[in-house]
């Protein structure tokens, strides 16, 4: 059975421990000290060439550390080897963790804890969450959900196929690097130009993939196939990344809501596109229809990437 297949399940039934030394976190502790060290009062140009080294280096000592440790454990013995590579696969998945954090909010306005559910919204957002309405708690966990489908399933996903746990570990210090220096905040606006570059390359590809799969799930979940991908089309292009409204677009199409508008970080308002088109009232049911749509999402690059690696496994063969 396929290796990436026992990845996917681990992550689903472990999900992200808050315990579990993720290698994401020691990615994070790397960063912040390379950050401290380099990012300073400094100029332009300085300021993007210790950035520029700041994320290749990560990148690369990430890669570098996965690739030997599968290198060893398959010296001590060949199940040990497989063992560790399925595990640092799973640790690139973030389905269940996802499912769970969207879960949690949805549980809070179940009840009518609105307090609670913004807090719990923080865990995933970087936008200011005190304040918030229900229904912009809902459309922004529908927005959240949707992004982190492409770069927390979709691309780690697409890099597994292509390079492995090797390859998959890279792109996510390339997302890590983006979350944590990417922003166009003073203090990185230079420092983490390289990053945020990187990181728009990276999830190209994965992000049009998953803009042709939500509307493939939405079909799936009873929902509307041309909707999803009309908006898709008309809205993927609305924000100044490449990427992030790709995903957005196809989950507003798929479920007849409108997403985006004026956000804010750190005190500051910020004026995002809408996106979508209002066909339907803003519920909490929104919230269970968005995992929905994001898991049979997962599944079908878990099959469409394990039919794809048979085929070009049996071209070689001929």
């Amino acid at each position: 059975m396929d290796l990436i297949l026992f990845s996917y399940v681990a992550d689903f039934v472990f999900g992200d421990p808050y315990w579990f030394p993720h290698p994401v976190r020691l990615m994070g502790r790397l960063i912040s000290l390379l950050e401290r060290m380099f990012n300073g009062n400094r100029g332009k140009t300085t300021q993007r060439f210790y950035g520029a080294f700041t994320a290749l280096g990560v990148i690369a000592i990430s890669g570098i550390c996965v690739y030997v440790i599968i290198e060893l454990a398959g010296k001590l013995h060949p199940v040990v080897g497989k063992i560790t590579w399925v595990f640092l696969a799973y640790t690139t998945l973030a389905t269940k963790d996802l499912v769970i954090h969207a879960r949690a909010i949805r549980r809070s306005l179940a009840i009518n804890n609105i307090e609670e559910a913004r807090r719990k919204l923080s865990f995933m957002v970087g936008r200011d969450t005190q304040g918030l309405s229900q229904d912009e708690v809902i459309c922004a966990t529908v927005e959240t959900v949707a992004e982190s489908t492409t770069d927390g399933i979709v691309a780690p996903l697409f890099y597994l196929f292509l390079g492995g746990p090797v390859l998959a570990v890279m792109f996510k210090a390339v997302s890590t690097l983006d979350s944590m220096i990417g922003h166009k905040s003073e203090r990185y606006l230079y420092f983490g130009w390289c990053a945020a570059k990187i990181d728009t390359i990276a999830n190209f590809i994965p992000a049009r993939l998953t803009g042709l799969f939500i509307p493939l799930a939405a079909l799936l979940c009873g929902k509307s196939f041309t909707e999803s991908f009309r908006i898709c089309l008309r809205d993927g292009r609305k924000q100044d990344s490449l990427n992030s409204a790709v995903s957005e677009a196809a989950m507003a199409g798929a479920l007849g809501i409108r997403i985006g508008g004026a956000c804010k970080y750190a005190g500051r308002i910020v004026e995002h596109p809408y996106i979508g088109d209002q066909r339907r009232p803003i519920s909490i049911s929104l919230i269970k229809e968005t995992i929905t749509i994001s898991v049979v999402t997962s599944l079908l690059m878990l099959a469409v990437g394990i039919l794809f690696k048979q085929a070009v496994l049996y071209l070689v063969r001929l």
